[in-house]
């Protein structure tokens, strides 16, 4: 998600209840569908700042703008990092970037740039930038390596033009080898489209958050925001539910949930056109639960700017929604989730466009480590900062 693509609309009603309090039971709201809520036996992480460091605007690496970094994921083979780009092949080539970041219990100590490669389409070519017009540009978001093999998977949301006319880009999840070459990609859930009318994928609102779970065997995504078909988005006063798909290796869809997105946490100071605007970036599967997960909550409102938050959230006892066309109006169980951190409360140099996380080394004191990093949309009023958090 961009903060320059900002330009959603609040609606004034949504259909799923909040799922914030502990030891409650399940709940039905005034439009009919059920929250849960999480018991703390359930789930309930604790976090604790280690430290941040940030990386000054416009760096330039190997002849690359280094910014837009959106995602990053912790290579199991090297010990390195591996960050992804949203760069849709306007300033250099869409591509990723390597990195060692040295994190450990009492702070990130400093940040090396290793390596960097443009991702490859079938034929071996470069992405093209959007204005090509072909049909072929990419919007990358996320990237996670494989447990299994170190190739990448990496995840773009398309696009969805702004009339009805504009040439439609869908999403996808494609693996590549380690120097950007493209492997294959994943056949996505159904509704995990960009649909004619009110249907499908928002805009700037798709498959924007993957992770791997059960050792490599399974790969959950989250669409960042609800489905039209789901509902509106979330408004000061309702909650909204975002998709969540847990599937194998060759595709088969194993289950899908709801997972409930915070209400927008205050209301614009009108000084801006762009509405407040939130959604899902990042979701990162626990180590030895397939069923849980951290969530990352991104919010951005006038005046106020970003608002970052990290859940712990679970699909046990959830509906399975992959075979509901439409939740609005539908009696379902979503998601239980609980607040593990809100950025605003730790001591850190600001809080700017978070939408990358992943687990760090594990600590002396059994704690692991999670690094998050935050996309500058190539501004000079925001900033790639690495934060690194203790979780518990």
């Amino acid at each position: 998600m961009k903060s320059s693509l900002i330009r959603r609309a609040c609606v004034a009603a949504v259909v799923l209840a909040a799922t914030m309090a502990p030891a409650v039971a399940a709940q039905t709201d005034d439009t009919g569908v059920r929250g849960g809520t999480a018991a703390p036996s359930d789930i309930g992480a604790k976090a604790r700042l280690l430290g941040e460091r940030t990386i000054p605007n416009k760096f330039t690496f190997r002849g690359t703008t280094v910014g837009g970094l959106s995602g990053i994921d912790r290579d199991p083979c090297t010990g390195e990092y591996v960050a992804i780009s949203d760069d849709r092949s306007v300033l250099q080539s869409a591509r990723f970037y390597t990195a060692r970041i040295a994190v450990d219990a009492t702070g990130v100590h400093s940040v090396d740039f290793t390596g960097t490669h443009p991702l490859l389409q079938p034929g071996g070519a470069v992405y093209p930038a959007l204005h090509a017009g072909d049909g072929k540009a990419v919007d990358p978001e996320e990237v996670r390596v494989d447990p299994q093999s170190c190739d990448y998977w990496w995840a773009q949301e398309g696009e969805r033009p702004k009339s009805s006319d504009g040439l439609v880009i869908q999403p996808s999840i494609q693996f590549a080898g380690r120097s950007g070459a493209y492997r294959g990609q994943l056949t996505l859930p159904p509704n995990y489209e960009i649909l004619a009318g009110d249907r499908g994928l928002r805009r700037n609102k798709a498959v924007e958050a993957i992770t791997f779970g059960a050792r490599g065997s399974m790969l959950t995504s989250a669409v960042e925001g609800p489905l039209l078909q789901d509902g509106p988005e979330p408004t000061l006063q309702h909650v909204a539910p975002v998709r969540v798909t847990q599937q194998s290796r060759d595709g088969a869809v194993l289950g899908q949930f709801a997972y409930p997105l915070e209400k927008i946490f205050t209301a614009p100071d009108g000084s801006s056109t762009y509405p407040p605007d939130t959604g899902v970036p990042a979701i990162l599967s626990y180590p030895g639960d397939s069923s849980r997960y951290l969530v990352l909550e991104r919010t951005w409102v006038s005046g106020a700017g970003f608002k970052i938050r990290l859940f712990d959230a679970t699909t046990r006892g959830a509906t399975d929604v992959q075979h509901i066309d439409s939740l609005k109006g539908r009696k379902i169980v979503p998601m239980r989730k609980k607040l593990v951190a809100d950025l605003a409360d730790f001591d850190l140099s600001g809080v700017y466009n978070t939408e990358g996380m992943t687990w760090g080394p594990t600590l002396p004191d059994g704690e692991r480590s999670l690094v998050l990093i935050s996309d500058d949309n190539f501004t000079e009023d925001a900033a790639t900062q690495i934060v690194a958090l203790g979780i518990r």
